[in-house]
């Protein structure tokens, strides 16, 4: 019994004959090919080197290979095809057809070896299947190889070639192809203005566009215009974004939703979040894509409110639900706004709907806890994982060394080594601001140098930053110097900025002149240069060079940030200024100040004025400092709350030495565990103490 006999038994079709498909039903040709018809075939006598009489297999062979292919059994459709020299085009078709819909470049080749060792000619069609096979399966040697070897060549030939040069990122040879063509039509010009936007050349997609405009009569379909918004979007012009969607309206094309969508994201990538918002409600199909995009604009454009009212509305919206990206773009705002009360909502509801522990979404609520500074909660997240995955470990070890827990957060990273997944660079950002965090200045070098030699990773920038901020903290000014002249990059503001900040706790008045300096080239207009180098002359008792800061900071008109800090109670945020007196509770909290002083004093506090900017009396200087924002909030969340409750500050800028050491001891006379997170790390104060351990 011949092998297609044998394979069809085993199939089990009942209605083999009867389901025999006429000649009509042949694979439909691509529709970008020209409307001239095309024949499948050059001519009955160039199309085999058979007899007339082979060129007509037996139909339980075309229908066994056709079987075979619809259950995606393409070794076995080949093994049977070897069998027989007697293939028409219609197997081959849709043999080359299961090859594209698997990707088998292996399976394809040896299709097409077949069709050479039976002297088969293949016509327009069959060749652009070959054509469309290797370029998706990224061959383009073989694609080209094919292309060339065509004595003719349709649309579709030119169209297939130059769209897998392009998405290859191989788009000079797809400019060539395309300007060698006589003839082109809308999925041509989509081809090569989407290859520009791919490979990050808007401005050549643009240029194809206007081309196309030149040459007229031609009919843009969604896709060409999805890429020329595109464009428009990543040079980032608002005048041309408008020019398009007028363009747009005219041709009629105003009512597509992938449009709208690219409209909508051009828009709000060109800072014109108004008209973003107004494409996105005048399109009628919104999907979850167009939602998420809009929300994701307005956080990335700083209106929270916003953003979270849209994703609020898109709850309640019947016809299309948030997904694992809307979720994780969400959280990562509430993330970034310490938003944590929101962010335990949008939690209840994943649970509520379920969502997979291993997905964004999950690394996103570990992200969002941990930058909260519950660490607890994000820990258990990551409990619920059978294997965290690369994101949610490094939002642990960052969030526990932020958290003031430096040893357990190089615990994880033991414990990530262990598990068999490699680290990043994110990671050893963390591992580092860890070591920083802790002072341990020898294990932060031993980290440092692992990351290349032992994980085979290349130092960044960022990596540079890390160390030079580990050691200046400590110090170590001479390693600083060493690592600052070795580097292969240029310091930048941030590493002068850490020398800086050294200097001031170390009191290194020599070295913070020069970082200061370096700073001012690089960003003259930053008060907080001005304002710390202020702060290292003032312990000095240097007020005359104090004096020449400030004159210098008026000239410029340089204003330092005020310091801001906000306490959430009963689910509202209250914030405060320094010395500000608006708050509708300020003469109670300043009441309360005076009380709790008197008590620290008793029990031991003395005012740190070392760092107050001005030549003036010792009693002046400490009542300045009563006035500080963390210290108005901090009051503000006792008297609004009941004993014992946990109280959690946020603040701008870096907490100064004061308001840390006065904490300390409010934290003891109230009992009350009282946590900061100032714009550099978490302070977790309790019973007296702070979990950096007064090191930060």
């Amino acid at each position: 019994m011949h092998l297609h006999n044998r394979l069809l038994k085993h199939l089990r079709i009942t209605t083999l004959f009867e389901s025999h498909r006429p000649i009509s039903s042949l694979p439909i040709p691509n529709p970008h090919s020209p409307s001239k018809h095309k024949p499948f075939f050059k001519s009955p006598t160039t199309t085999f080197n058979q007899p007339h009489h082979l060129q007509y297999p037996d139909k339980h062979f075309t229908e066994t290979i056709s079987t075979l292919c619809e259950q995606n059994r393409l070794n076995d459709a080949i093994q049977l095809l070897g069998q027989s020299n007697r293939v028409s085009a219609t197997v081959y078709s849709t043999l080359l057809g299961l090859c594209i819909r698997l990707r088998a470049l292996d399976g394809g080749k040896r299709v097409h070896e077949h069709m050479s060792g039976n002297g088969f000619v293949p016509g327009f069609f069959i060749c652009n299947r070959l054509i469309d096979l290797y370029t998706k399966c990224e061959s383009l040697e073989d694609a080209r190889k094919v292309f060339d070897e065509m004595p003719e060549r349709d649309l579709c030939s030119w169209n297939t070639m130059i769209s897998g040069y392009a998405k290859a990122g191989r788009v000079e040879e797809a400019r060539e192809l395309f300007d060698s063509m006589e003839e082109r039509d809308g999925f041509s010009w989509t081809a090569m203005t989407s290859g520009y936007v791919r490979g990050e050349r808007p401005k050549e997609a643009l240029d194809v566009f206007r081309l196309m405009r030149h040459c007229g009569n031609l009919e843009c379909n969604k896709f060409t215009f999805s890429s020329v918004i595109a464009a428009a979007a990543a040079v980032m012009s608002l005048r041309l974004g408008r020019e398009i969607h007028g363009h747009i309206v005219r041709v009629g094309l105003d009512s597509d939703s992938v449009v709208w969508s690219a409209l909508s994201d051009m828009y709000g990538k060109c800072g014109s979040i108004r008209e973003a918002r107004h494409v996105f409600d005048m399109t009628e199909d919104k999907d979850v894509v167009s939602w998420t995009t809009m929300i994701d604009r307005y956080f990335e454009d700083g209106r929270r409110e916003e953003g979270f009212a849209l994703f609020a509305d898109m709850m309640r919206s019947l016809r299309v639900k948030p997904n694992q990206f809307t979720f994780a773009g969400v959280l990562n705002a509430c993330a970034d706004q310490t938003a944590e009360d929101i962010g335990k909502q949008i939690h209840g509801h994943m649970l509520r709907v379920g969502f997979d522990p291993h997905s964004f979404a999950a690394s996103a609520l570990v992200h969002m806890y941990s930058k909260c500074g519950n660490m607890t909660d994000a820990r258990k997240i990551t409990n619920y994982m059978s294997r965290p995955e690369i994101v949610s470990w490094t939002s642990l070890i960052v969030g526990y060394a932020q958290n003031g827990e430096p040893v357990e957060s190089l615990k994880l990273f033991d414990l990530l080594l262990q598990s068999g997944i490699r680290p990043d660079h994110v990671t050893f950002v963390g591992v580092l601001n860890a070591c920083t965090h802790a002072g341990l200045v020898d294990e932060g070098l031993e980290h440092f140098l692992s990351l290349k030699e032992k994980h085979g990773l290349e130092h960044t920038r960022e990596h540079y930053a890390c160390l030079i901020d580990l050691l200046s903290r400590a110090g170590r000014f001479k390693d600083v110097e060493h690592y600052m002249d070795t580097m292969p990059m240029k310091p930048d503001k941030y590493m002068w900025a850490s020398i800086l900040g050294g200097c001031r706790i170390h009191k290194n008045v020599e070295l913070a002149e020069r970082a200061a300096n370096a700073l001012f080239e690089i960003e003259p207009e930053n008060a907080a240069t001005h304002a710390t180098l202020a702060n290292i002359y003032a312990t000095a008792g240097r007020w005359d060079e104090v004096a020449k800061v400030r004159k210098i900071m008026d000239l410029k008109g340089a204003v330092k940030t005020p310091g801001l800090s906000w306490v959430c109670v009963k689910h509202r945020n209250h914030v405060f200024l320094v010395g500000d007196d608006s708050h509708p509770s300020y003469q109670e909290i300043i009441h309360y100040l005076k009380k709790i002083s008197k008590e620290m004093r008793e029990d031991g506090y003395v005012p740190d004025t070392n760092f107050v900017l001005h030549d003036i009396e010792e009693e002046q200087k400490e009542q300045n400092l009563t006035y500080h924002s963390e210290k108005l909030a901090v009051a503000y969340g006792i008297i609004a709350t009941l004993p014992g409750t946990p109280i959690k500050v946020f603040k701008n800028l870096r907490t100064c030495v004061d308001c840390h050491t006065a904490i300390k001891f409010i934290s003891r006379i109230t009992q009350r565990t009282i946590t900061v997170r100032d714009s550099n790390r978490f302070h977790c104060f309790k019973n007296g103490s702070c979990s950096c351990k007064d090191y930060w």
